[in-house]
C-alpha cells in the first residue's frame, strides 16, 4: 500500500518560532504549490491578495519598465512575500518569478483571517514574525534610498 503524506510548512525563517502543531494547522488554511523555473507567481499590475511562504527554491522579484528588467530582491527558503497585499489588497507592484523549481505555500487573505480567528495565539506569533520581516525590508529600503541620495548629492557637487 502506498502511503501519502500531507505537505507541511517547515520551521524555517518566519515560521521558525511557530510550534509544529500550529504550522501543521496553518498549512490547512492555504495550498501548497509547485512552481517551475521561469514561472511567474505574481505579475506586476495584477490583483494580489495572498501571502506566500517559500518552502524550497529561489525566486526573483523584478520590475519591467521600458522592456528593462530590474532585479529588486531575491526570495529564498523560509521567506515570505505578498504580505503587504494581505493587509492592504491591491495590485502587485512587481513580478515574482521562480528561478528554479520552487515549492511554496499560498494563503489568500480570507484563509489568513480564518487562521487568526481560529488560533489567535499562533496567529499573533505569525503576525509578529511577518511585521518583523516587513520592518527589516523597510529599514533596508530606507538605507538604500539614503545611500542613493548621498551618492547623488556628492555627484552633483563635482559636476
Amino acid at each position: 500500500m502506498t502511503e501519502f503524506s500531507t505537505p507541511e510548512i517547515p520551521a524555517l525563517g518566519i515560521m521558525s518560532t511557530i510550534a509544529d502543531e500550529d504550522r501543521l494547522l496553518l498549512g490547512g488554511y492555504g495550498e501548497f504549490l509547485p512552481v517551475q523555473a521561469d514561472q511567474d507567481v505574481i505579475r506586476e499590475g495584477d490583483p494580489q491578495d495572498s501571502l506566500y511562504f517559500v518552502i524550497s527554491g529561489l525566486l526573483h522579484v523584478h520590475s519591467l519598465k521600458d522592456d528593462k528588467r530590474t532585479l529588486l530582491a531575491r526570495i529564498e527558503s523560509g521567506e515570505a512575500f505578498g504580505e503587504v497585499n494581505v493587509f492592504d489588497p491591491g495590485v502587485a507592484s512587481a513580478n515574482v518569478t521562480a528561478k528554479e523549481f520552487t515549492q511554496i505555500w499560498k494563503a489568500k487573505r480570507e484563509d489568513f483571517e480564518g487562521f487568526l480567528s481560529s488560533y489567535p495565539d499562533a496567529g499573533g506569533r505569525l503576525l509578529i514574525e511577518l511585521l518583523g520581516e516587513m520592518s527589516r525590508r523597510i529599514r533596508a529600503t530606507n538605507e538604500r534610498l539614503s545611500a542613493a541620495e548621498l551618492d547623488a548629492a556628492i555627484h552633483s557637487m563635482w559636476h
